[in-house]
């Protein structure tokens, strides 16, 4: 009995903690946003927003850590979740806000793959929108304050983030910092990579629909030939019970036509 509740542990630690972690990465979303939407706030708004984004990834550090706990094989639970282990290390190397952002999408990801209740087309769309959001406000961030940058606002900043992850790329704004080239390879990449997922999941509805059409065709068509056997076993039943008569000397005589 103890060893099923260890087994059980994990799922049941996951099922309680995904709506917590995913309400407060919308926290981290509000709290990243604000001091570069808005750089004149107040001081106490910044350190508002910078203890918000500590603490959400320190929640998402100590779910990691949870369920290390709780997994049966520590190093196999370490192999299956590379990308959880490299997003709590990550901002622990060098604390910058931009690597806060991107451990904490990665593990916002990793959690919102698995909730049931979030299908894939909702997971793609919100991925879209969160990858643009979030590509838009670090690359004002990045280029906002260089010489030679041309991505002044916010709107310069959702219209690069737009054109980088449709691969379309005008070429009208473009990163000039190394750290801002580096977004825009990863903000491409992601474009490329939920571009293969979307065409991947059209072909497969239709794919599938097919495949459903095809399967109702062949039961029908099982059942024309089922019917047609049965329908050619009954009239050949019929015609063996309604065969040449019998010869008239061959039948038995009427007893009670015989003679006294």
């Amino acid at each position: 009995m103890p060893c099923m509740k260890i087994r059980s542990g994990p799922g049941a630690w996951e099922r309680r903690t995904r709506g917590p972690l995913l309400g407060m990465a919308v926290v981290f979303a509000v709290a990243y946003a604000v001091p570069v939407v808005s750089p004149g706030a107040p001081a106490w708004a910044h350190t508002v927003c910078q203890t918000a984004e500590w603490t959400v990834w320190a929640a998402f550090a100590a779910d990691y850590v949870v369920r290390l706990a709780l997994a049966p094989a520590k190093w196999l639970f370490v192999r299956r979740h590379p990308l959880d282990l490299l997003a709590v290390l990550l901002p622990l190397v060098q604390p910058l806000r931009l690597l806060r952002l991107v451990s904490t999408l990665l593990l916002v990801g990793r959690r919102a793959r698995r909730a049931p209740q979030i299908t894939m087309t909702v997971y793609v769309g919100g991925s879209v929108i969160g990858l643009m959001m979030f590509g838009s406000l670090a690359v004002l961030q990045v280029e906002r304050n260089a010489p030679d940058g041309n991505i002044r606002t916010l709107g310069d900043a959702v219209w690069w983030s737009f054109t980088t992850m449709t691969t379309v790329g005008y070429g009208d704004l473009a990163p000039t910092t190394g750290l801002g080239r580096l977004l825009a390879v990863g903000l491409m990449l992601s474009g490329i990579a939920l571009l293969g997922v979307v065409t991947a999941n059209i072909a497969a509805w239709f794919i599938s629909r097919f495949e459903r059409d095809d399967a109702q065709e062949r039961r029908q068509t099982a059942l024309l030939e089922a019917l047609t056997a049965e329908v050619a076993a009954l009239r050949g039943e019929v015609a063996r019970l309604s065969g040449p008569p019998l010869p008239e000397q061959s039948r038995d005589p009427d007893p009670a036509a015989a003679p006294l």
